[in-house]
């Protein structure tokens, strides 16, 4: 009885300590800025379930607002987060188009963990985006358009997402429009080997009615023979606010391409083009009371790919062209429940529960009509988690969260994270986070190609992290530094098991780092921003470079506003195994706009300025120096 007593007293302590802290969450949540328009404290939705002032997390989080997405006015993601995130890289192969199969770029890697094996996790507000047979997100997909902003989980975070969340999180989070009015824009541009861009959008809101629908066209003959992009889709989202407390709401996204591949300089291809339509769709139900808040979504992802992976361009060579195509249709059916408890000052408990679906069909079709199946499989994935937050004295905040994760022939997982931050005087934040990760094996690594194996069990990693950062609003300075340990074990990777192929759990991952960022506002027309993380890996893997620094400058004045960036890579590999090649490269990108009239923006861009000769991926050579303008149109 004693220590019921003892507890239920500690309780009410934190909750009178922490008043003061809850108040001060609550009006950050309303602003972000401060006296003079610097930046203060931004309020995310990723690496919690509700909107939490970033401060009293204790995962690294990135954020990439609206304003520097729509700066660089390109029509992919990708490159603003790789050059925006420390400890982030993504690949190309050109100056547009990711494609996938054989030759394909848009390999995202964190800290080491890449998502080319489904080891990061993409989602659109909340919901899981990647590839039901292989398992791997599909970047063509995720397009600026219809991003309000991104927020960057740099770390696991399998104890809120569960598999593919080991490496870390990219969460999109779609436009919105708070006031009523209608808004329409229109972008396009032209340039380089003969490279078209075209989005437009439209959001509307009328009292509780919101409204926002996109399409975008992109192509480009590309920078080698037989390197054509072709690109088009669309985005809608409904909701209604049928109280000031419930929202209903729906979405969907399609987008298809058509992709050449080349093949590598060394070993060109002909034929080699692919046909790939990716679709999603969600329906939720929100609630946001005074003491809690929650969600319940049901989605759905699909896709349909058709490869022709092509025949050696060599005369010599006596495959030529194969008698078939490669065909799969895959799909994933998620539920996903969570609802926020505050039950006193500055306490957050979160319940959640997750059920995923995922699989799909793969097959050869012949040009006789025949079909010889690849798969034809699917697993299922439940789970249930819980979280804390509790803020104490003011000064410190403690995260945990534990989930129990079931999948339906790999096995059952324990997943926990625990982290504390602390907000000192002066603007100086101190955060710790010991957090596991692990990533289910794919229906391709089970059941697909010789080297299947219907064993596998999960990849598991333990990430440790302490960081420091310290602002001066008043000065429009910030800065701050992480360090990182990662230490994964039963790695799947290919091994020769009797004489064949086959996949199995002995890899193990020892990769350590530092990550460092920097931003100086200094007056209302200048500021820049540098970021640096350095990447130590026992076992070297692609698209993970050891060394990546950005620097970038700001300007604008009345109309007119540029920016220009610095990216320096080292110690990149392109290729390893018996024939390891590494790349370092510097570029220099420029980015213009100019105020023509209210309604219109001309825009520029230059990249790799320096025209630096650099591959990514080995044997698909970078483009030199690439030019883009056009306009952008805001009724």
């Amino acid at each position: 009885m004693g220590k019921k007593i003892l507890f239920i007293l500690l309780l009410a302590a934190s909750g009178v300590f922490s008043a003061t802290a809850e108040t001060e969450e609550r009006a950050l949540s309303e602003t972000d800025t401060v006296a003079g328009g610097h930046p203060l404290d931004e309020v995310v939705v990723t690496g919690t379930r509700n909107r939490t002032d970033i401060r009293h997390l204790p995962m690294t989080i990135s954020i990439i607002g609206r304003n520097i997405i729509e700066e660089r006015n390109t029509p992919y993601l990708l490159p603003v987060i790789t050059s925006e995130v420390p400890g982030f890289f993504s690949t190309s192969r050109g100056i547009m188009g990711y494609g996938v199969s054989g030759g394909s770029a848009g390999n995202m890697s964190i800290r080491g963990i890449s998502s080319s094996s489904g080891g990061l996790m993409v989602l659109v507000d909340g919901h899981p985006q990647y590839m039901g047979l292989m398992g791997h997100p599909v970047p063509d997909a995720y397009q600026s358009m219809m991003a309000e902003r991104v927020e960057v989980v740099r770390g696991p975070a399998s104890a809120l997402y569960g598999s593919n969340a080991m490496g870390g999180v990219v969460n999109i989070v779609t436009r919105q429009m708070t006031d009523n009015g209608v808004e329409t824009d229109l972008n396009a541009g032209y340039g380089s080997f003969n490279t078209f861009q075209g989005e437009i959008s439209n959001r509307a809101r009328k009292g509780g009615f919101s409204s926002m629908a996109s399409g975008s066209y992109n192509r480009t003959d590309g920078h080698r023979r037989n390197f054509g992009f072709e690109q088009y889709g669309g985005y809608v989202r409904l909701g209604y606010d049928f109280t000031d407390k419930w929202e209903l709401g729906g979405d969907a996204n399609i987008t298809h391409f058509n992709a050449s591949n080349p093949g590598e300089t060394f070993s060109p291809l002909i034929d080699a083009v692919q046909h790939v339509t990716r679709g999603a769709a969600s329906l939720y139900l929100k609630n946001e009371h005074a003491r809690s808040s929650g969600s319940v979504s049901v989605f759905y992802n699909w896709g349909r790919h058709k490869i022709n992976d092509g025949y050696s361009a060599d005369p010599d060579d006596d495959d030529g062209p194969k008698d078939y195509l490669f065909n799969s249709k895959d799909n994933m059916l998620g539920v996903s429940a969570f609802q926020n408890l505050r039950l006193f000052g500055g306490n957050t408990i979160t319940v959640g529960f997750d059920y995923f679906r995922f699989g799909g069909k793969a097959w050869n079709a012949y040009s006789n009509g025949g079909k010889k199946s690849l798969a034809d499989n699917s697993a299922d994935e439940i789970a249930g988690y819980l979280g804390m937050r509790q803020t104490l004295l003011r000064i410190m905040t403690v995260d945990a969260a534990v989930r129990i994760d079931h999948h339906s022939n790999a096995g059952t997982e324990w997943v926990p994270q625990a982290g504390v931050s602390f907000n000192l005087d002066r603007g100086i934040r101190l955060k710790l986070m010991a957090s596991r990760g692990f990533r289910y094996p794919t229906i391709k690594e089970m059941y697909m190609f010789a080297s299947a194996n219907p064993d596998l069990e999960a990849e598991s990693l333990w990430n440790y992290e302490v960081s420091f950062s310290q602002s001066f609003p008043d000065a429009g300075i910030t800065y701050g530094a992480n360090l990182f340990y990662i230490d994964g074990a039963n790695m799947i990777y290919t091994g020769v098991i009797n004489g064949r192929p086959k996949n199995v759990n002995s890899g193990h991952i020892d990769n350590a780092g530092a990550e460092m960022q920097f931003r100086y506002d200094i007056n209302r027309n200048w500021s820049v921003n540098a970021n640096y993380s350095y990447l130590h890996m026992k076992n070297p893997v692609p698209a993970a470079p050891q060394h990546k620094l950005h620097a970038g400058a700001s300007f604008g004045m009345g109309r007119w506003s540029a920016s220009s960036t610095i990216e320096y890579v080292n110690g990149l590999y392109t290729q390893t195994g018996s024939n390891v090649k590494t790349e370092d490269f510097v570029l220099w990108n420029v980015y213009g706009s100019f105020k023509a009239a209210e309604w219109i923006d001309i825009w520029v861009r230059g990249e790799n300025l320096l025209a630096s000769r650099y591959e990514i991926i080995a044997g698909f050579p970078m483009p030199k120096a690439t030019f883009m303008g056009g306009f952008n149109i805001n009724l």
